[in-house]
C-alpha cells in the first residue's frame, strides 16, 4: 500500500474544502439552520410528539442525513470529475498508484468532509432545539458508514458524467425527493397503510430510521435491517467501482 500516494490525494481534497469553505461548510449550515427556523421551531410548535419525541427533536437526524447524502455525492463526484474535465487524471493513471490507492484518497476526503460537516450541523441542532443520544457509538458508525456509502456513490456519479450538469442530476432528481420520502420530516407510520408498503422500496428510508434509532431508540424499521440495507449498498457501490477500474469505463478511454 501506498500510503503517500494515498496521502497526498487526500490533503489535496481536504485542502479544496477549506479555498471553498463557504460553500463546502457555511452554505449546507445555513440552508439547514433555516429547515430548523421553519419546521422544528414555527411548525414544530404546532404539532405533536412522534413517537414520545418532540417534533424538533424528531426531524434532527433526517437533516443531518439529508446534509450528508447530498454533500458526500457533491464532494465525491467533484473530486474525480474535475482530474477527469482537466486531463489530469492521466498523470494519476500513468503514477505509481493502484486503482484502490486512488479511491482511498478520494473517498476518504469526500466521506472526512461529510462527516465533518454533519458534526457541526449536530452542533447548530443544539441552538435551535434539544436533543438526546442515547446511542453514540451507533450515532457514530452510521453517520461514518452512511458518509463513506454516499461518497463512493458520487465517485461512481463523477466517472459517470460527461458534463457538469449531469453532476446534478442524480443528487437534484433521484436522491433529494428520495429523502424527503424517506421519513426525514415525519415517521412512515403516519402514512395510510398501502403508502407505508411502498416507501419501505425506498432506500433511504432504511438509513434514516437507523440513523434516528441511534438517537431516540425509536425507528420506522429494525436497525439490524437498516445496517443490512447499507452495507448491501456499499457492496453495490464497491463492486461499480472495481468494474469501473478494471475497464477504465470513461477513464482510460
Amino acid at each position: 500500500m501506498n500510503f503517500y500516494a494515498v496521502m497526498a490525494i487526500y490533503k489535496f481534497e481536504m485542502a479544496r474544502m477549506w479555498r471553498t469553505l463557504f460553500q463546502s461548510i457555511a452554505s449546507p449550515i445555513i440552508s439547514t439552520s433555516l429547515y430548523f427556523v421553519v419546521f422544528g421551531t414555527a411548525i414544530g410548535s404546532r404539532i405533536g410528539d412522534i413517537g414520545g419525541v418532540t417534533y424538533g427533536a424528531f426531524i434532527v437526524p433526517g437533516l443531518v442525513m439529508l446534509t450528508l447524502m447530498s454533500e458526500s455525492i457533491s464532494n465525491a463526484s467533484y473530486g474525480i470529475y474535475m482530474p477527469r474535465f482537466a486531463g489530469t487524471i492521466y498523470e494519476l493513471l500513468s503514477a505509481p498508484v493502484s486503482s484502490m490507492e486512488a479511491i482511498l484518497g478520494y473517498v476518504g476526503a469526500a466521506a472526512s468532509k461529510s462527516v465533518i460537516l454533519g458534526a457541526l450541523i449536530l452542533v447548530t441542532a443544539r441552538v435551535f432545539v434539544p436533543y438526546n443520544i442515547q446511542h453514540p457509538l451507533w450515532m457514530v458508525g452510521f453517520l461514518m458508514l452512511t458518509a463513506v456509502t454516499f461518497s463512493m456513490f458520487g465517485f461512481i456519479i463523477g466517472i459517470w458524467a460527461d458534463g457538469f450538469e449531469k453532476l446534478q442530476v442524480v443528487p437534484l432528481m433521484i436522491v433529494t425527493p428520495l429523502t424527503f420520502l424517506g421519513g426525514s420530516f415525519y415517521s412512515i407510520h403516519m402514512l395510510p397503510p398501502f403508502w407505508q408498503k411502498v416507501t419501505l422500496f425506498n432506500p433511504v428510508v432504511y438509513l434514516i430510521s437507523g440513523f434516528r434509532w441511534s438517537f431516540y431508540g425509536v425507528s420506522d424499521v429494525d436497525v439490524r435491517i437498516s445496517l443490512g440495507m447499507t452495507l448491501v449498498f456499499l457492496t453495490v457501490c464497491i463492486v461499480l467501482v472495481w468494474w469501473i477500474f478494471r475497464t477504465g469505463h470513461k477513464i482510460k478511454n
